[in-house]
């Protein structure tokens, strides 16, 4: 007992044992298993087919490629928040039932899906658009929903940020965000898009009428009435998801590391990307001026709490549709100051960064920080009106039932049709479907 006692032995101890050839063997074996475990569950996602009925005979069926798991949580269960994208899905079946259409909810992900009836419309956000449309009926609406820029866009411009870590550095971080390229707006018809002019014009090469909408923000937050500008002025927030380099992180740590008299609190997956985690240690735990939170709930009280003593939120992001987690902080009353690719609109109450140099974010958050204080809480009452006024779910729900009407209305004026397109008959829907070049094995995964 006298040798665990003592830390030196047990370090010695531990150390041994994870270094012995069983130790090795039974952790790749574990993790062999839990990625097992995960695939599997995978594809039992990816290959659910959830349908629903509208009440009333149905005018038709619309084909929605989006987030499956929405659909088959367990009654209630409440809808994750630490994504938009699940109420997302769940709201744009929604929009097809009040309409008067029955729904059929793929994951974006099946690739084994194969559509047996005709569909008014479908609305995909991923892949699956290029797969299915040449076996669409020619009647089909196609529409996709895009919440990234471009992924040629984002992949060129996460490359572009590792090369240039890597020079500043001397350290070479792999891909973490990269997304092997869709032809969805190839495609479609029309689009819909979670972004901004940025985001959009990512994808205008392809000639596409493309209707933005809002970010539905999971969270709402009163106004900070009462908040202490003067002691908040020098404390700053980054929230993000993972990507760390693409999201800029690395620019924000050595910003701040440049900067002890301000404070950075950064939340986000650190702990998901360890060799990022190892380049940035020094930044992340050692520096004094920077707090290193983790993930973040943002409906949690600590975020609140952690939100009343900051002034602002940053993103450096080379590449969004829309941030999300920039919306989040302006309905949280955080001055945004960002770079043009995080595709949020500040106007006149937040700061872009044309270049997101570590000098012009260091020059940006000293300019926020010297500013008065009523300066502060009128440009954070400007940034969260803006929010409350554009990005919620309330707002979403109208701006996208908008934008279908449109589309029905506008593809009714090209076809000539009368914009509510029929169920088809059995008869002839399945003599065409039978006659689809489909092979048995994905006949019987449906």
């Amino acid at each position: 007992m006298i040798f665990f006692q003592d830390p030196m032995n047990r370090a010695r101890l531990i150390s041994a044992v994870k270094s012995s050839r069983l130790y090795i063997l039974g952790s790749v074996v574990k993790a062999a298993a839990l990625q097992a475990r995960e695939n599997l569950s995978q594809e039992i996602l990816n290959r659910a087919v959830v349908s629903l009925e509208p009440q009333g005979p149905p005018k038709g069926y619309v084909l929605l490629s989006h987030v499956v798991k929405a659909f088959l949580l367990p009654p209630g269960q409440p809808i994750p928040r630490d994504h938009h994208h699940y109420w997302v899905a769940l709201q744009m079946a929604q929009t097809f039932l009040d309409l008067g259409y029955g729904v059929d909810v793929i994951n974006f992900h099946n690739k084994t899906f194969w559509p047996r009836r005709d569909y008014a419309m479908m609305v995909d956000t991923r892949w699956n658009l290029e797969r299915l449309a040449p076996v669409l009926n020619p009647d089909c609406i196609k529409v996709l929903h895009i919440d990234t820029a471009h992924p040629l866009f984002q992949n060129a411009a996460e490359a572009s940020r590792l090369l240039d870590l890597q020079q500043r550095r001397g350290v070479t971080l792999k891909p973490w965000r990269y997304e092997v390229p869709h032809l969805g707006i190839e495609h479609a018809d029309y689009a819909t898009m979670n972004g901004n002019r940025f985001s959009m014009e990512t994808f205008r090469y392809a000639g596409k009428q493309i209707f933005p909408v809002p970010v539905a923000a999971p969270v709402l937050y009163p106004w900070p009435d009462g908040k202490d500008w003067e002691s908040c002025r020098k404390h700053f927030l980054w929230i993000n998801s993972g990507g760390l380099v693409l999201k800029g992180l690395d620019l924000i740590l050595e910003a701040f590391a440049g900067m002890p008299d301000c404070h950075l609190t950064v939340c986000g997956p650190i702990k998901g990307e360890k060799e990022f985690e190892r380049a940035y240690f020094k930044e992340l735990y050692e520096t004094p001026n920077i707090h290193t939170e983790g993930w973040m709930d943002l409906s949690s009280d600590r975020f609140m709490g952690l939100a009343e003593r900051c002034v602002g939120i940053l993103s450096a992001s080379a590449s969004e549709a829309r941030s999300g987690s920039v919306i989040g902080g302006m309905h949280a009353g955080l001055i945004p100051i960002i770079s043009y690719e995080s595709g949020v609109d500040v106007d006149d109450f937040g700061v872009v960064l044309p270049r997101c140099s570590v000098d012009e974010i260091q020059r940006a958050v000293r300019r926020i920080a010297g500013l008065p204080g009523m300066t502060l809480q009128r440009m954070s009452r400007r940034a969260w009106d803006s929010a409350r006024s554009q990005h919620t779910r309330e707002r979403w729900t109208e701006v996208y039932r908008s934008a279908i009407d449109t589309i029905f209305r506008l593809h009714a004026c090209k076809t000539g049709a009368d914009g509510l397109p029929r169920v088809s008959g059995d008869l002839a829907s399945s003599k065409r479907f039978a006659a689809s070049p489909v092979p048995p094995s994905i006949r019987r995964a449906n």
